[in-house]
């Protein structure tokens, strides 16, 4: 079996990550690599948690790369087929759908903290996340990513 995000949609969606950050952030996700193979490569290897979800009434997680996949402790397979509501405890659900609404209407926030779930009910709180707005080839509105790579178990 090949690595999950090797195949074409895996390409193009690092594709899509790298050019909304830096449509955002004004910077590059990834200094230095914009072909589609080595940034995709380097992004699920990367030593920072990188998730995203689409646009989904309920949005389902459809990607994650290895940091994430280990803090979630969930293989790909599941963790792209889980709506990412469940990725926080119910009750700080509405503290994260307030954030999610900020950052589709200002396009990104920087330096978000609050408390996630892991499948196994381990609890982390994240720190210093980014968040934005995922946009297509023609500015469309593809889904929503986050990334960080501060965080404790509480």
């Amino acid at each position: 079996m090949s690595e999950p995000w090797a195949n074409d949609w895996g390409l193009s969606h690092a594709t899509v990550l790298a050019r909304s950050f830096q449509h955002w952030l004004r910077r590059d996700l990834v200094p230095g690599l914009t072909e589609p193979r080595a940034l995709a490569g380097a992004l699920f290897h990367a030593p920072f948690v990188l998730v995203s979800h689409g646009t989904q009434t309920d949005p389902v997680l459809n990607y994650g790369n290895r940091a994430a996949l280990a803090l979630w402790e969930m293989p790909w397979a599941e963790l792209i087929r889980t709506p990412s509501r469940l990725t926080a405890e119910p009750i700080a659900r509405e503290e994260r759908a307030r954030l999610l609404a900020e950052v589709t209407a200002n396009g990104h926030i920087a330096n978000y903290a609050g408390v996630r779930i892991s499948k196994t009910g381990r609890r982390f709180r994240i720190q210093h996340a980014i968040v934005w707005n995922l946009r297509d080839e023609t500015g469309g509105h593809y889904g929503q990513a986050a990334m960080f790579d501060h965080w404790d178990f509480v």
